[in-house]
């Protein structure tokens, strides 16, 4: 294992030969091969001097020459005498942008044969470098937390220094078989989640339509979008690939509405004539004062002519279905007003990144940041009633524009089409690159959102937040009576250190506290049950009888007198101390239902941010362990935004609402009841809110142990059915998150197949999806 080798395929040691869908063309320079299929393959055949790599560790070093196409997922098949097989397949790490591939492979046994698959996309390419070279074990440690670093190009080394302490824990205490073990798989994880895994993610899924291209007579229901472009001296590459990319549209039927704002730069006004002259759909308005984006845009809705506005940045490029994608959802949903779509990030090279896969109509989330953002269509009429983007507002003119468009519109009117049509352009000047480059929008974001409140008749005040975001703090001058609804039974430790914050930390009054005590039978809690029976703004509630916490709860509610309703888990502890008035400001909100806040560990790391319908079957806690102080994907975990359900551990709702949905499922004793609840409130038009602004620790299940009996995983089981027999395709359409999005992790990772492309709208607030 120690001594080092080399197996070369360009030395002759091992020979490369084509045996599936790949054509070789070779030259005086090089061979070049061509893809027949998205699943070639190489053989690797030992020369007569040779054999295949014996057992041991080895490092993979490939250098590729791409024409075109794509190298994504590169694979290794070992032959252990079992034939080729998914189970042993060993996944290589994707070439950098110069081509460049470094990968430790381990061979377990004695190999009877090895495939290479370069990629699962077609591909036009060369195979510059193939070089298999035996290294140590600890050459193999050193370029595995090498390899974790690239991947998750952790500047830091953050992920490689806890995989490297890991393994060195296991190697003191004498596991260092253990360790290997695990550090191969932390290694090879991190290949599947590394930077290049949306390459591999477009090149399998992004499929492109052929479509009509030549102008014509539009049919009756093809609608004409005018696309809004405002100019100011853009590097003269990147307008090109702009208009460029309105110009490779597959829907022939818009018009491209250019005001040029006093650009400085001869070369950009003539380009701009020239292509005005080459299309007759392009018109270029040249305005003779410079006013900015807001009055730029304004100059060019003017010319539009359209039945809706496509607004687009003079750096950034439409995807090449955009215009078909969006008019195919109008005509899906014809009362649409306001259409939205997915969006990722173009780099000056024209590669692609972090890709936003939005959630659909979600309006707390529009009031804490511009998740709609790009690439967005709207009713011309709507914009003109509207009088256009307002000046003053530039840097967050697009954000005041939707939050004006959406306090005029009905759910069913805004459509999300859950598909990237619109790259962002990366540049040092960009707010896609960095939204302190402009640090004067997240103050027009704020002032756009505190109009917004002041025009509904809210009553509050917007903060920024340090990821960036906005916080709204709303006022309450009517303070409802709360009820904390407390279920417990013996371990009063915990129930005395969650009564103790909520009683000395909590700011906000007029609050109750009932203890609903499930047969409580230790001293202990005896003696600390008496003593809370003598604090004058707690009730203690005898409710004996097996565990079942919606049991508990509706009577609970029955004994409450509050108008408002706050369940909370005993094994909780209070942070901060305006948590309850910040559940109770989104509760008391006549259109909002349940509303959950943010759970800690104990270590401070997430345990509860909102729940995602479909992970792991029926629901999972989003963000889980992030660290405290996390943003989350796309900054939702540091802002509130509607969720399809919150965790019953605290969980705020007007008494009305939960009478209205008739209390707790009963049936559901203990898991997912909760989540059942959210759902038939947002079944009856309410909608629910997370926020991160309400803080507490929870240690989850403690007082109620862990699920590790027979009859509780069975009672488990039966209660997991009957969610996915009750909510059925619910549960995989979660409207706050994204059909693109995986429901094997809840940290809103690449769902490998995405499971819909369908666009969304509300009607009411039930949640339906086109195609």
């Amino acid at each position: 294992m120690g001594d080092e080798g080399l197996v070369d395929a360009q030395d002759g040691q091992l020979q490369l030969v084509p045996v599936h869908q790949l054509q070789a063309q070779r030259t005086q320079a090089r061979c070049e091969y061509r893809t027949d299929g998205d699943d070639p393959q190489f053989e690797l055949r030992a020369s007569s001097a040779a054999a295949l790599p014996a057992p041991g560790w080895y490092l993979l070093t490939m250098r590729f020459g791409l024409d075109e196409g794509a190298i994504v997922a590169p694979c290794l098949y070992p032959d252990y005498g079992g034939g080729y097989s998914e189970a042993l397949r060993i996944a290589l790490a994707e070439p950098s942008a110069k081509g460049r591939s470094d990968t430790v492979v381990l061979i377990g046994s004695p190999l009877r044969g090895l495939r290479f698959d370069p990629t699962e996309s077609t591909a036009r390419f060369s195979l510059d470098r193939f070089r298999l070279r035996r290294i140590s074990r600890p050459r193999a440690v050193w370029e595995m937390l090498r390899g974790i670093q690239r991947a998750t190009r952790a500047l830091l080394w953050e992920d490689a220094i806890a995989a490297g302490i890991a393994f060195a824990r296991d190697a003191v205490r004498g596991q260092l078989m253990a360790g290997g073990k695990t550090l191969l798989q932390r290694y090879r994880r991190s290949l599947r989640q590394g930077a290049n895994s949306y390459q591999h993610w477009m090149a399998r899924f992004e499929r492109r339509e052929d479509r009509p291209r030549e102008p014509a007579a539009p049919p009756p229901q093809a609608p004409l979008i005018s696309i809004v472009l405002p100019v100011r001296d853009p590097p003269l590459a990147w307008l090109r690939r702009c208009i460029d990319s309105v110009i490779g549209q597959s829907y022939p039927y818009w018009q491209l509405c250019i005001a040029d704002d006093v650009s400085h730069s001869g070369a950009v006004k003539r380009a701009l004539r020239e292509y005005a002259a080459r299309d007759s759909r392009i018109q270029v308005h040249f305005r003779e004062n410079h006013g900015h984006i807001c009055e730029a845009s304004n100059s060019a809705i003017e010319l539009a002519c359209g039945d809706y506005l496509g607004f687009l940045d003079h750096d950034d490029e439409l995807g090449e279905e955009a215009l078909a994608e969006m008019a195919r959802a109008i005509q899906e949903h014809p009362e649409a007003q306001l259409l939205y779509s997915d969006e990722d990030k173009i780099d000056e090279s024209g590669r692609r990144t972090e890709p936003n896969f939005k959630p659909a109509w979600n309006p707390d989330l529009l009031r804490s940041q511009n998740y709609i953002c790009h690439f967005t269509v709207i009713r011309t009429e709507l914009v003109r009633a509207l009088g256009g983007l307002r000046p003053g507002y530039e840097g967050a003119q697009d954000h005041d524009l939707l939050l004006r468009c959406a306090e005029r519109l009905q759910e069913h009117q805004i459509v999300h089409i859950p598909r990237v049509l619109y790259h962002w352009r990366i540049s040092s000047h960009s707010t896609a690159q960095s939204g302190g480059n402009k640090s004067y929008a997240l103050e027009a974001g704020r002032r756009a959102i505190e109009d917004h409140l002041g025009r509904t008749g809210v009553l509050a005040r917007v903060e920024i937040t340090p990821h960036g975001y906005y916080r709204t703090v709303r006022e309450l001058r009517n303070r409802p009576l709360v009820s904390l609804i407390v279920p417990t039974r013996d371990r009063a430790n915990l129930l005395r250190t969650c009564l103790d914050s909520v009683l000395v930390r909590t700011a906000y009054r007029p609050f109750e506290v009932l203890v609903m005590d499930n047969g409580s039978s230790e001293p202990e809690a005896l003696a600390y049950l008496d003593e809370l029976r003598r604090h004058e703004q707690v009730r203690v509630i005898a409710r004996p009888g097996p565990f079942n916490f919606s049991a508990i709860i509706n009577d609970g509610v029955r004994n409450a007198a509050g108008s408002v309703l706050c369940l909370l888990n005993n094994d909780t502890e209070v942070i901060a101390p305006d948590w309850l008035d910040e559940m109770v400001s989104h509760a008391i909100r006549k259109e909002v239902g349940a509303v959950g806040g943010m759970l800690y560990y104990p270590g401070d790391t997430i345990q509860h941010a909102g729940v995602i319908l479909g992970v792991g079957g029926v629901a999972g806690h989003a963000h889980g362990h992030l660290r405290r102080g996390s943003n989350g994907y796309l900054g939702r975990a540091g802002v509130a935004h509607n969720m399809a359900a919150v965790t019953g551990a605290c969980l705020a709702i007007r008494r009305e609402v939960f009478e209205e949905v008739g209390g707790m499922d009963e049936s559901l004793a203990v898991a997912f009841n909760d989540v059942d609840l959210c759902l038939r409130v947002s079944a009856r038009g309410y909608r629910n809110v997370w926020t991160p602004f309400a803080e507490l620790y929870h240690h989850e299940s403690a007082s109620r142990g862990a699920e590790n009996t027979v009859e509780k995983r069975e009672r488990f089981r039966i209660e997991a059915q009957t969610m996915l027999h009750r909510w059925g395709e619910t549960l995989l359409n979660d409207p706050a998150y994204n059909p693109n999005l995986s429901l094997d992790s809840v940290h809103f990772e690449l769902a490998f197949p995405p499971r819909s492309l369908a666009s969304r709208v509300a009607v009411g607030k039930c949640w339906t999806q086109s195609r």
